[in-house]
């Protein structure tokens, strides 16, 4: 990942989700990754990232997105965190 680039990280469990939201931001040319689950993201993200923020469902299997943004605070990731519902 490029550390200086802004991009939007979308986690939702939903594939449709994903694909819709990814396809609205990349169409006002924000750079975004998917994610299909927290603890996948959580793998990749580093606490040097700090140029974006996170889209994620309040709702997902295993890690909701509400412990997510617990779980990034912790870490001191300071992205700031967008909670979806559907």
């Amino acid at each position: 990942m490029n550390n200086n680039a802004t991009t939007v990280y979308v986690i939702d469990d939903d594939d449709a989700v994903r694909e819709s939201l990814s396809w609205l931001l990349e169409s006002v040319g924000l750079k975004v990754e998917t994610y299909a689950d927290a603890r996948s993201f959580l793998a990749h993200i580093t606490t040097s990232q700090t140029n974006g923020c996170v889209v994620t469902d309040v709702r997902m299997p295993g890690m909701s997105g509400l412990e997510l943004q617990t779980e990034l605070t912790e870490r001191q990731i300071g992205l700031p965190v967008i909670i979806i519902t559907g």
